[in-house]
């Protein structure tokens, strides 16, 4: 039978020990106010169909989101977005300040600039919350044939985050490869 002992002093910590098969596994965390959540993995979705991918129903407690690419790719040339959603279908398509080498966008976070029908897509970019209902993006991906692309943006949304869509300007139809999410508090 396991135990769970849970102990505080006046230094401002909690250790939380459980009893181990081998040894002893003890977490301590510090004094503070807040939620703690774990890391959430989605399932990764094949990216060979179809012109957007939605990531739906995001916990209100999400502050920031990986979302990972791995050798994806569209039958045309247009830059791929990622847009916020405030609703399960209302994704934001405006109001973003986003950029990527040499393109702009304010449909949405840039991705990729430029890419070929041929070109894979693999990296990742992370949204982080500000504040509030404010995002900002970081990323770096690389296309096949070896061309790597910075981007970063920030938007200001109307209400709180619950999804996150990957499509492109146009928008193409995806071909291959696959995307994932992981998001966390």
């Amino acid at each position: 039978m396991s135990s769970l002992v849970i102990s505080g002093d006046t230094s401002g910590t909690v250790s939380l020990t459980a009893a181990a098969i081998a040894g002893s596994n003890t977490i301590t965390v510090q004094a503070a106010t807040g939620t703690m959540s774990v890391n959430t993995l989605a399932t990764a979705v094949a990216s060979t169909s179809g012109t957007s991918i939605d990531f739906i129903s995001l916990p209100s407690w999400v502050k920031r989101i990986t979302v990972m690419f791995s050798g994806v790719s569209t039958n045309s040339t247009s830059n791929y977005l990622i847009q916020l959603g405030t609703g399960s279908t209302t994704f934001t398509t405006s109001g973003y300040v986003s950029s990527c080498r040499s393109a702009t966008s304010t449909a949405g976070f840039l991705v990729v600039d430029t890419p070929t029908a041929a070109s894979l897509a693999s990296g990742a970019l992370t949204l982080t919350n500000l504040s509030g209902n404010t995002w900002v993006s970081s990323g770096v991906l690389q296309l096949s044939g070896g061309s790597t692309y910075q981007s970063a943006g920030v938007i200001a949304l109307g209400a709180g985050l619950t999804a996150v869509r990957i499509t492109s300007v146009t928008p193409d139809t995806f071909d291959a490869g696959s995307v994932n999410i992981l998001y966390e508090g």
